[in-house]
């Protein structure tokens, strides 16, 4: 059989020539409906004191601390959103609701569970410390302090504190757009009628789900047929409309496995093999300064090096730091056979037993078999060298789960 030209890299020596290729995308400023998951671009200084005034921590009565326990006359209220002209003296108690500014002479807060109000008069009914139940100004944030770090992932809590200061958006790294490319004659829709040798596109949906997972916006390009002219111009649509290309398909060495010698003419192909099962035709290439992903055919080869090699260049586009999954070491459940070759990335399901985390795969492997991913939540790294792994042996596994497992 022929031989590929292009040498075979490692893994990690792969993965490190994506990300020098993959910068950060220019940071742009968002209103607040659109920062959940982004990160942050800028640092964030509270230019305000929070709460901006004492404020009552409690339902209950604004005393005079000094006073004690025993009867106080009600000089009337303070409700949340204004301020009211009444005060606290010596013998008098102010009626307050939670988040509302502490009357002037008060300095405590008694809750409403240890009183009792009758005939205009309110019993405390216990002994009471200056700014008991007070939220002081600045308790919370103080003004000059930093709140927010550049680099730091947007949530409810953070977004709400954005909110909370004034901001109305944030200058943040923008999702990558990233166009989806199906190639092969025999692809057909998921609604359409197979005819002789056709098939199903799964792949472009698969991969538009991963990366809307890992925080990007997918562009359908549809299905591309085996056509140098057709391919060209779908690449050329998908580089015009996005940050990034992912195909699928076309990268092997068959008479029209069109891709590679279309990125090589059209940019630079930094990669054409990897020395990795599923996945060792993954090619990556940049044409006009964007990264593409031209990913195997096979549904599992494509996920599988979408995980190890896509996904991280999409959060670092993004600004995180985080670009790979968290490593945990395993037990196997059962001999393990693989590839003694190549890195293989076996999927797996790992449970917590005991002190343990074991890991049996998912049954066959079989690149083309897309359900031995359904309801994997690890991949096993498994080195080169031996053919197999006994029951008990050790390995390490990437984790996909959602929550790790305690």
């Amino acid at each position: 059989m022929p031989e590929s030209s292009y040498a075979m890299l490692a893994v990690d020596d792969a993965l490190r020539l994506v990300l020098t290729h993959a910068p950060r995308l220019t940071p742009t400023r968002l209103p607040l409906r659109a920062l959940s998951g982004r990160v942050l671009a800028e640092e964030i200084v509270s230019t305000e004191a929070i709460p901006p005034f004492a404020a009552a921590a409690k339902d209950g009565y604004a005393v005079l601390a000094a006073d004690g326990p025993g009867w106080r006359r009600l000089a009337g209220e303070q409700l949340a959103g204004y301020v009211s002209n009444v005060q606290v003296t010596s013998g008098s108690v102010v009626r307050i609701t939670t988040g509302s500014p502490l009357p002037p002479g008060a300095d405590a807060v008694v809750m409403v569970e240890q009183t009792q109000e009758r005939d205009g008069l309110v019993e405390i009914q216990t002994a009471v410390s200056p700014l008991a139940d007070v939220r002081p100004v600045g308790m919370d944030l103080a003004v000059g302090q930093r709140v927010l770090t550049a680099g730091q992932r947007l949530g409810p809590a953070e977004i709400g504190l954005l909110a909370s200061l004034g901001h109305e958006a944030a200058l943040v790294f923008p999702a990558p757009r990233v166009a989806v490319l199906s190639t092969g004659d025999e692809l057909r829709e998921p609604g359409d009628p197979l005819g002789p040798g056709q098939i199903r596109d799964s792949n472009r949906f698969s991969l538009m789900a991963a990366v809307q997972e890992a925080g990007g916006e997918p562009l359908d390009l549809g299905v591309a047929r085996d056509r140098p002219g057709e391919l060209e111009a779908r690449v050329r649509e998908g580089l015009q409309a996005a940050d990034t290309l992912v195909t699928s398909g076309g990268v092997s060495m068959g008479q029209l496995d069109l891709l590679k010698p279309l990125l090589a003419m059209q940019g630079a192909v930094h990669f054409g093999r990897v020395n990795m099962k599923p996945g060792k035709p993954l090619t990556f290439a940049t044409l006009a300064g964007k990264p593409v992903f031209a990913l195997p055919g096979f549904p599992v080869s494509s996920l599988v090096a979408f995980e190890l090699f896509v996904r991280p260049a999409l959060l670092q586009m993004q600004g995180r730091a985080d670009l790979t999954r968290p490593e945990v070491t395993v037990r196997l459940a059962h001999l393990v056979h693989h590839d003694p070759q190549r890195w293989e990335f076996v999927r797996a399901v790992v449970r917590r037993v005991g002190d343990d985390l074991v890991a049996a795969t998912t049954g066959s492997q079989s690149s083309g078999r897309l359900l031995s991913m359904v309801g994997a939540n690890a991949l096993l790294r498994l080195p080169p060298g031996a053919g197999e792994m006994p029951p008990g042996a050790a390995a390490t596994a990437l984790w996909l789960g959602n929550d790790f497992l305690h």
